[in-house]
C-alpha cells in the first residue's frame, strides 16, 4: 500500500512538473504557480511575483488585471501600464486575481474634506514590509499639500486602529 501510494505521489509530481525553461525565467526564490504562452512571450504567475515577457512585477506593485479577449493588461501602482496578449491563458487570470487580492493587508476609505476623500491601501512586500499607498478620488490633486496633510493624518488613524 506504502509503495502503491508513493508511486501514486511521484507520478503526481511528474504530472504537474514545470517546464525548465519556465523555471529558468524567474528568479530561484519564486515559485511558479502557473504560465502562458502568448504573441508577446511568456506570462509566468508565481508566489511572489508575475513576470511578463521578462519584466518582472512583484504583487505588491500590481494594482490589477484587466482581461479582454486579447490578453491581459496590468496596472502598477506607480500607475505603469504592462500588456500581454494571450490567446489561451489557462489559469493566470484567476491566479492574477487571487494573488493581487492576497497582497492587500488593508484597504480602507476615508473622507478628507467636501471634495472627496482618499482610499488607504497597504500591500506586504516581499520582505514582509508594509507599503501604504494613497488612492486619491478622481479630481483631487494628490500634489495638494493640504490634501497630503489630511491623508497622512488619516493614514495614522488607520494604521493605529489596525496596529499595524
Amino acid at each position: 500500500m506504502g509503495a502503491g501510494r508513493h508511486g501514486y505521489r511521484e507520478g503526481m509530481r511528474l504530472f504537474n512538473r514545470t517546464p525548465a525553461e519556465v523555471r529558468a525565467a524567474v528568479d530561484p526564490a519564486d515559485r511558479v504557480l502557473t504560465h502562458a504562452e502568448g504573441p508577446d512571450g511568456r506570462v509566468i504567475a508565481t508566489d511572489r511575483a508575475l513576470y511578463l515577457s521578462g519584466t518582472r512585477l512583484p504583487w505588491y506593485q500590481v494594482d490589477r488585471g484587466v482581461w479582454d479577449e486579447e490578453g491581459l493588461t496590468v496596472l502598477t501602482t506607480a500607475g505603469r501600464e504592462h500588456r500581454a496578449r494571450l490567446p489561451e491563458p489557462g489559469r493566470v487570470p484567476e491566479v492574477v486575481r487571487e494573488r493581487v487580492v492576497a497582497s492587500i493587508v488593508v484597504s480602507q476609505y476615508v473622507p478628507l474634506d467636501v471634495r472627496g476623500g482618499v482610499r488607504l491601501v497597504a500591500r506586504r512586500a516581499e520582505d514582509d514590509r508594509m507599503i501604504w499607498e494613497f488612492v486619491f478620488d478622481a479630481g483631487l490633486d494628490p500634489q495638494d499639500p493640504g490634501l497630503r496633510a489630511l491623508a497622512e493624518q488619516a493614514l495614522e488613524g488607520v494604521r493605529r486602529s489596525f496596529g499595524i
